[in-house]
């Protein structure tokens, strides 16, 4: 997701219903039941296709409360602004890609081959969700305290694969500064990638991910 480009204002520009962990606003309700986390459910994708289609200028607390066939009483149970359920969408979609990643870089023999399934798995996410990146590029405005929790958290999580990969022997140690910068431009790689072969042209996933690993792995083993 790249750093927005509609400046408007305190804002400017959006993984479906598949998440699996909810993140109310910090003045909403948590659900206490289960009808209560569906409801929630159906709020969050609702903004997800409202914020990714019109983006966070022209939506509306009623666009969203419409598609998700809801009152309006009931989006306020959770949420106390556009900007709250904006906010919680954010750090929704940044755990929906972790949870979708996580199940399939289980297993990888190294973990350069992990990174590759990684990449791959992150790829066949933004086929069905492009709205992520017109999300994640309008929190930079709307909220930037989640914009840059989104990226420090994915590249920590990359940070701490590479050291157990320095541990096991699979890759040089170069120190500490080494594998963030390596963290960081993994990430970036990964980002621009997906917006290349996934937003703006759909390419088989497992492909593109065998090229760019091949650059890892002459570039980092051992």
């Amino acid at each position: 997701m790249r750093a927005g480009v509609d400046k408007r204002g305190p804002a400017a520009v959006a993984d479906g219903s598949v998440g699996r962990t909810i993140s109310p606003a910090s003045k909403g309700k948590a659900p206490r039941t289960a009808r209560g986390e569906k409801t929630l459910r159906k709020i969050l994708d609702a903004a997800l296709l409202e914020f990714g289609q019109r983006g966070f200028h022209d939506s509306s607390i009623v666009g969203i409360t419409s598609r998700a066939k809801v009152a309006l009483g009931t989006f306020y149970t959770y949420f106390d602004s556009k900007e709250a359920v904006f906010a919680a969408l954010v750090r929704d979609m940044s755990r929906q890609v972790r949870d979708h990643v996580a199940p399939d870089i289980e297993g990888s023999p190294d973990e350069i081959d992990r990174e590759r399934r990684a990449l791959a798995s992150y790829l066949r996410f933004v086929f069905d969700h492009k709205e992520v990146y017109r999300i994640i590029d309008e929190a930079e405005f709307v909220d930037p305290a989640g914009f840059r929790t989104h990226y420090e958290t994915a590249a920590a999580r990359i940070a701490t694969r590479l050291e157990e990969a320095v541990a096991k022997g699979e890759m040089r140690d170069d120190g500490a500064l080494a594998t963030e910068v390596r963290a960081w431009a993994i990430m970036g790689m990964n980002v621009f990638l997906g917006l290349r072969f996934g937003v703006w042209g759909r390419q088989d996933a497992d492909l593109i991910a065998a090229h760019a690993n091949s650059m890892l792995r002459k570039g980092l083993e051992r």
